[in-house]
């Protein structure tokens, strides 16, 4: 009695184990299943807000027919949702429909589910693919935040001034204003006034160093950024720019893009199943600012207005950084316009300076830098709306005389996802187009399907008996990775990343290999199976941790400094190394194990 008690116990950590190895299995299959069904590309057709009603269904497919696109199913609901027959057709599409509907509705293309209803429910999803396998466009955005110190040096000196006319400070003046540096001139009876000046200046702007010193009877503070104030301001400057797109992509509705530094002064965005690159590109490259000012008929910029020029106070009442959000809309004549909402601290500031200005003009001056023949970056500036305070402001009004609905809600887009205080040029700018992201797809999985086949039948052959549970293994090896990839958040797979599982396919054999190496010694030196299996697992396994550690520091190593395909390559690699190291290990030892068990019975 004692000895099936003692058997009992003994065997219950063994079935625990095998009951973890099977639900593993089992929720990483589940993960995995999405993957079965692809999602379809559809038209989404919204009716615009001055249009009273969409056209009818069937006059869409009238319209998408006479340019020779074949339409598969149109829905009938708001918005409307088309699906075309070929469904790489759909830039094209939306391009015609766009162009013939451009008064009544707004066209985009999206993504449609089409797994079971029960698996979205459980929030599962195919895996993210990367811009080669599914189309899409890659940009390379170089920053100059040279301009960028630039212009903080000329807001540095505006605030000068302000403050020294503020603050009544005498016997001091602005002497010379650079990337070099913003220099304050004073006269020794000027000396507490220059120094309330200075420390007003180092409160409000970070990383600045002065140097005080004497040149004659006059003394001298010059206000710049050191070697480590530098570094700071570009940092600041390349994080802020990174956001910034971010917000901007997220404004857009791309959710599967790749956005992140490269280099020193690079922002690298992939944006996969984009299929109107222009639209991308006028929104992503767009370097807008918008401020308010006060009208200053002498002494003023001068900037370039609807009618002529208009001259303006050059510090700004408030600028886009005070703008909590934006939305597009239009008065009461159908004209757009763009409805701000202000933060508290832009409220203030608004509130101050229209119950100072009731009745006075207020301009908007939209800020953008641009690209001359010659390849340099000048900023360029409009005032885009001049309007009479009416009445107090606080937190909420409106910018009208846009001119049109698409300037409306790029603006309201921009200033939603924020302003850029350094210049973006684009250097390199590449189209895939959904076409050849279907050919990459057939194409890498036709090789992964052959280096599975031609895997499986050597170690069938070879290893007859042991070769069928090196092929469950495998197939459980892939199903796991599969299912790993999906479940993780922010894993893209590319057409490196298909390499990745090719070569996992062989790391798990050859983990396979190292252990029925072992067992066919052990067996040749005259042990039993069971014996030989254990020992052989038991033996192999070192080998098998050194030679997988060292190739997942490759990995790491890899996704670490890698860009685009090679980090896709170094992910799919190093989840590989874990599902291999499972699979080969623990399910194979568990199924050979069931595999000889059952047999002795059946023998027995």
């Amino acid at each position: 009695m004692n000895r099936r008690t003692n058997a009992a116990s003994a065997a219950w950590p063994v079935r625990l184990k095998q009951l973890l190895v099977v639900a593993v299995i089992l929720v990483l299959g589940l993960c995995a299943m999405p993957n079965l069904y692809q999602n379809k590309t559809q038209l989404s057709i919204s009716a615009l807000p001055q249009a009273q009603t969409l056209p009818s269904p069937d006059t869409l497919v009238q319209l998408l027919q006479s340019h020779g696109f074949s339409v598969a199913q149109i829905g009938s609901g708001e918005p409307t949702l088309v699906t075309l027959t070929s469904q790489t057709a759909s830039a094209s599409a939306q391009a015609v429909l766009a162009e013939a509907l451009r008064d009544q509705a707004s066209v985009k293309v999206v993504e449609q589910a089409t797994a079971p209803y029960w698996l979205q429910r459980l929030g599962l999803s195919p895996i993210k693919l990367g811009l080669d396998l599914n189309g899409g466009v890659l940009f390379v955005l170089k920053v100059d935040t040279d301009k960028a110190l630039e212009k903080r040096m000329e807001n540095i000196a505006l605030e000068a001034k302000s403050q020294r006319i503020r603050d009544k400070l005498k016997g001091v003046r602005i002497e010379r204003s650079s990337v070099a540096g913003l220099e304050l001139v004073a006269l020794p009876q000027g000396a507490a006034a220059l120094q309330q000046l200075q420390t007003a200046l180092l409160a409000q702007f970070q990383h600045l160093s002065v140097q005080t010193h004497k040149h004659g009877n006059l003394l001298r503070a010059t206000l710049s950024y050191d070697e480590a104030g530098k570094a700071a301001f570009e940092k600041q400057t390349m994080t802020q720019a990174l956001t910034t797109l971010r917000s901007r992509i997220e404004e857009l509705g791309i959710t599967e893009a790749v956005t992140q530094r490269q280099g020193a002064n690079y922002i690298r965005i992939e944006l996969p199943g984009v299929q109107d690159p222009a639209a991308a590109k006028r929104i992503i490259g767009a370097t807008a600012q918008l401020s308010f000012h006060a009208l200053q008929e002498f002494g003023g910029k001068r900037v370039k207005a609807e009618h002529g020029m208009v001259g303006l106070d050059p510090l700004a009442i408030f600028t886009g950084a005070d703008i909590d959000s934006a939305q597009a809309g239009r008065d009461e004549y159908g004209k757009p316009l763009v409805q701000l909402f202000l933060s508290s601290r832009g409220g203030d500031k608004m509130l101050r300076f229209s119950r100072a200005n009731v009745g006075q003009p207020m301009a908007t001056m939209y800020s953008e830098y641009i690209a001359d023949s010659r390849g340099e970056i000048h900023q360029s500036s409009q005032v885009i709306s001049v309007a009479t305070i009416q009445q107090v402001l606080g937190q909420r009004f409106s910018i009208t005389n846009l001119g049109s609905w698409q300037k409306a809600q790029d603006l309201a887009l921009l200033l939603r996802a924020g302003s850029l205080d350094a210049p973006l040029t684009i250097v390199t700018e590449r189209t895939i187009g959904p076409n050849l992201g279907a050919q990459n797809i057939a194409s890498g999985f036709g090789a992964l399907a052959l280096g599975l086949s031609l895997t499986l039948g050597f170690m069938l052959l070879w290893y007859r008996k042991l070769g069928v549970i090196a092929c469950m293994a495998l197939v459980a090896n892939l199903v796991c990775l599969v299912g790993l990839m999906s479940l993780l958040p922010g894993v893209v797979l590319t057409l490196p990343g298909i390499a990745g599982l090719v070569l996992t396919i062989g790391m798990a054999v050859d983990t396979n290999v190292i252990i029925f190496e072992r067992i066919k010694e052990e067996r040749r030196q005259g042990s039993s199976m069971r014996a030989a299996l254990q020992r052989g697992y038991q033996q192999a396994q070192s080998s098998i941790i050194d030679a997988n550690l060292t190739t997942m520091i490759t990995a790491l190593v890899l996704m670490s400094i890698g860009y685009g395909p090679v980090k896709g390559f170094a992910i799919t690699l190093a989840l590989g190394i874990i599902t291999s190291m499972f699979c080969g290990v623990v399910v194979s030892g568990q199924l050979s194990q069931w595999f000889y068990r059952t047999k002795s019975e059946k023998g027995a």
